[in-house]
């Protein structure tokens, strides 16, 4: 009998499947789920810096040293924002930490329950940002604020314990220093360019998109794109939740 031909389609599915940067990486689907979550994270910064105050929700880094310049007295800052976003990410890191604890040992499981678990907070961020509307006032940004770095919070923790490699889904500083650092510019064998740009480039995607939600919309659509794209990320972890594959065990010190 003659051999099944393979369709155009299927051959291009293996050619990226064979290309995909984490392909053999012992990471399974993972690394497409972080991904994503890392569009959440630039869509949610982009709504908290631009529409809430030059304050971050995920970006922890950029709130310590906000809180520094708006002790110094710098216009446009504020210290009880960033002290919110800082506490509530802090609580969020506490909660997926738990989450950790009790799902860590099937990573598919963990993603699953720690995105599922943040679902329904940003829903309620949507729902306050539909309440509230824009301009959003000084007080009113707390109720915005708050849900968003504890839902940020849990995925920063999530993503950590499950070390997929170049994917923090939260910071970049790390990610862009490999670029550079091990690059051949830089005498070294050129790392692993392609995972750390398609992290970048993830991030920078959903801070583009959400600060034109934004600054030409409102502050409902950016949200809810974040809600949808989580959502998008806990069905898929549910559907691969079931296997018993080398992937889904914890990755070694974590």
């Amino acid at each position: 009998m003659m051999a099944k031909k393979e369709s155009p389609l299927t051959k291009i599915g293996e050619q990226i499947r064979t290309r995909w940067p984490w392909a053999d990486s012992g990471h399974g689907p993972l690394p497409p789920l972080l991904v994503i979550l890392t569009v959440v994270t630039g869509v949610v910064d982009a709504v908290s810096y631009v529409a809430l105050g030059h304050v971050f929700v995920a970006n922890m880094t950029g709130n310590i040293v906000f809180l520094g310049f708006a002790l110094a007295g710098a216009s446009g800052l504020s210290a009880p924002a960033s002290l919110a976003a800082l506490g509530a990410f802090l609580l969020g890191a506490l909660t997926g930490g738990r989450i950790g604890v009790r799902c860590g040992a099937h990573r598919g499981r963990h993603l699953r329950t720690a995105t599922a678990t943040g679902i329904p907070i940003v829903l309620l961020a949507v729902a306050l940002a539909a309440i509230i509307g824009q301009p959003v006032s000084a007080g009113a940004r707390y109720a915005l604020i708050v849900p968003l770095a504890f839902a940020m919070g849990i995925q920063n923790a999530t993503a950590r314990r499950l070390a997929v490699p170049d994917l923090p889904t939260t910071v970049l500083t790390l990610t862009l220093t490999g670029i550079a650092a091990d690059s051949r510019l830089a005498g070294r064998a050129g790392g692993h360019t392609a995972r750390r740009l398609i992290s970048v480039t993830a991030m920078f995607t959903g801070a583009l998109v959400g600060a034109l939600l934004v600054l030409n919309v409102d502050l409902v659509l950016p949200l809810a794109l974040a809600a949808l794209l989580m959502s998008t990320a806990a069905l898929l972890a549910h559907r691969f939740s079931g296997a018993r594959a080398d992937w889904t065990r914890p990755s070694a010190g974590k």
